[in-house]
């Protein structure tokens, strides 16, 4: 076991030879090919959904952690179907930017078509035979709930990236069906409160999608694929991260002010810092190379990182903004 190398890849997306690979056991090869330090948004969906059902007096530990570990293993899932779909079709070959900034298995040699098919399969089966028991436990809400995230794993790779429509699953998922669906698992109730709550946190996911398809919209319009930056064009695109990130902002005080958060949700603010980061960032094109600060590794990556650490940084606190708003309601410190 090279339990360094799972903490590695939880953290980045690290790059590795043929001989690396080699050297790695099941689980470390799984992490990579999942490209795994992305899931913590997933998790921080799954957190948001579990804390707001607490809070609800309506919580089931056993069934939160059933619920977060089939949307991990359904994100993963989707994650090597967007590989294996991708390599399918040729979209990653001719040194194509999903193959620059991290192994891709199968570009890479790292794998056979076999062997990403059959990590795709268990792991999918895993996401599936969960959503199949939660389905039996809560009934026909949990079906359909089951049958939408379905979709979006199958085919967001292709074709729905390809026609725009990828940004809005994202905002769809991350949100209304990953944090208003486990609510509903966890609880038995579906709350439209929840759903309009799961916005500011899945505006920054979406964010940070819209980051990575600008870093890349050069290479997806000579390609024909028609993400929603190649559609709006580059500068609209930029311009559409930042209102998205501050509406992140806008939605937090409004639901506040509403009286569905309590004050405790004023923590997130700290956050802005990196949003002034992100804004200035996001107000030029990107640099032809990477400045001379800016961390090894990371390369041709550049929109998405700032978005991602701005999402991690705004998730983060939007978490222990929510876990105070239980304790003080718990303690009758705030109606």
């Amino acid at each position: 076991m090279n339990v360094a190398m799972w903490g590695k890849a939880l953290r980045v997306i690290p790059r590795l030879s043929k001989e690396d690979w080699n050297g790695l056991d099941i689980v470390a090869r799984w992490l990579i090919a999942t490209r795994s330090a992305v899931l913590i948004m997933t998790f921080i969906s799954a957190a948001f959904a579990g804390l707001l059902a607490y809070r609800d007096s309506g919580f089931n530990l056993g069934l939160w952690l059933l619920a977060t570990v089939g949307l991990l293993m359904a994100h993963a899932t989707n994650n090597l179907l967007n590989d294996l779909t991708d390599f399918y079709r040729g979209v990653d070959k001719d040194n194509y930017f999903r193959a620059q900034y991290g192994p891709q298995p199968l570009v890479h040699g790292l794998m056979g078509m076999r062997e990403a098919l059959i990590y795709a399969a268990v792991t999918g089966l895993i996401a599936l035979v969960i959503g199949a028991y939660l389905v039996y436990v809560r009934g026909n809400m949990a079906l359909w709930l089951l049958v939408l995230g379905a979709f979006f794993v199958l085919f967001y790779t292709y074709p729905l990236k390809y026609i725009g429509m990828g940004e809005v699953a994202v905002l769809i998922v991350w949100g209304p069906l990953m944090i208003g669906g486990t609510y509903f698992i966890v609880t038995g109730n579906w709350s439209w409160n929840v759903v309009v709550a799961s916005l500011p946190y899945a505006l920054g996911v979406t964010a940070v999608l819209f980051g990575k398809h600008i870093d890349k919209v050069d290479a997806d319009q000579a390609k024909h694929i028609r993400t929603l930056p190649v559609l709006l064009g580059e500068r609209n695109a930029r311009y559409a991260v930042i209102a998205m990130t501050t509406l992140q902002y806008v939605l937090t005080i409004v639901l506040i002010s509403s009286g569905f958060f309590s004050p405790a949700l004023l923590i997130v603010f700290p956050a802005l810092t990196a949003l002034v980061l992100l804004v200035g960032v996001y107000r030029h094109p990107r640099p032809e190379v990477p400045p001379d600060n800016y961390p090894d590794g990371l390369w041709p990556l550049w929109f998405v990182t700032f978005a991602f650490l701005h999402n991690r940084r705004f998730g983060l606190l939007f978490l222990l903004g929510l876990l105070l708003d239980v304790i003080l309601r718990g303690i009758g410190w705030v109606g």
